[in-house]
């Protein structure tokens, strides 16, 4: 081989070399193209991009370009709105975990912030329907008889707006839904009673629906509860108070099916193995 040509082999293999460089750092480029595109964008564009994926409905996205915006400009009015829209976008994708912690995070840093009884709102939502699973929308399985711990937070989070401020947008909604989560709680407090029932524990029903009364008063199932007081005192011998139950109950409900000795109608334990039927109770057979 001539050392001409040796050079010319040389040359060719260097420039087959470098096509494949430059061929290979394109397609890196590319690979990380959608990352870099908002690296070192104008925070005000940043903004207006991810709010367009907002109104469009795409969460993911939207998220991923306030986190950008977030970590290049981390102070300012644009940086306090995308955490918040970061928030309300995490919660719409079911992302709920990280939606308390953006939400939990703007309140640390911005706790006198005009817009902070949103944030708290929005807390209340996030907590109110953080259990709510696939398979408890798909079997109507009763969420009353779910862990009710993440309700319960939800409840103090629409507290907090309703008692704090009163005068915002949010307060009234904040009230029907404390409302709403009280009915699951009073609700929850009945299963608990019925099953006692059932058991004929009747000291622990009566226990049950006293609690009952007393901490969610004027719930729907307060008049179940005093049922639930009528049987459990007259199967305890109470003929005192076994009356005064079935008084109270005559007056604010006679139509109650415990007055007609038709109460409570348990499920039947087939329904119990029927792995389709869903949860039910006696208070839905009332």
């Amino acid at each position: 081989m001539t050392p001409r040509l040796s050079c010319f082999r040389r040359a060719v293999l260097l420039l087959l070399l470098a096509v494949v460089a430059t061929s290979g750092c394109a397609r890196l480029k590319g690979a990380f193209k959608d990352e870099d595109a908002n690296e070192g964008v104008p925070v005000e564009t940043l903004y207006d991009k991810g709010h367009r994926s907002m109104r469009n409905g795409n969460w993911d996205t939207a998220i991923t370009i306030y986190r950008r915006l977030v970590a290049q400009y981390p102070y300012g009015t644009y940086t306090e709105q995308a955490l918040m829209e970061t928030a309300y976008a995490q919660f719409k994708s079911g992302d709920n975990e990280e939606a308390i912690s953006t939400i939990d995070r703007f309140i640390r840093t911005y706790p006198t912030h005009r817009n902070i009884a949103y944030m708290y709102y929005l807390r209340g939502l996030v907590n109110s329907n953080r259990d709510t699973v696939f398979l408890q929308r798909v079997w109507k399985l009763d969420a009353s008889r779910r862990d009710l711990a993440t309700p319960l937070q939800g409840y103090n989070d629409f507290s907090i707006v309703a008692e704090r401020y009163p005068n915002s947008r949010y307060a009234a909604d904040a009230r029907q839904r404390m409302n709403a989560l009280r009915n699951l709680f009073a609700r929850h407090e009945m299963d608990t009673a019925l099953y006692y029932l059932r058991r004929e524990a009747w000291i622990a029903a009566a226990t049950r629906a006293k609690y009952l009364l007393e901490t969610y008063p004027q719930s729907e199932f307060q008049n179940d509860a005093v049922a639930v007081l009528a049987l459990a005192y007259t199967e305890l011998g109470q003929d005192t108070l076994a009356a005064d139950a079935r008084r109270v109950l005559q007056q604010n409900e006679p139509g109650h099916p415990y007055l007609s000795g038709d109460w409570p109608d348990h499920p039947s334990t087939l329904r119990k193995l029927n792995p389709f039927a869903g949860e039910k109770s006696a208070i839905d057979n009332d």
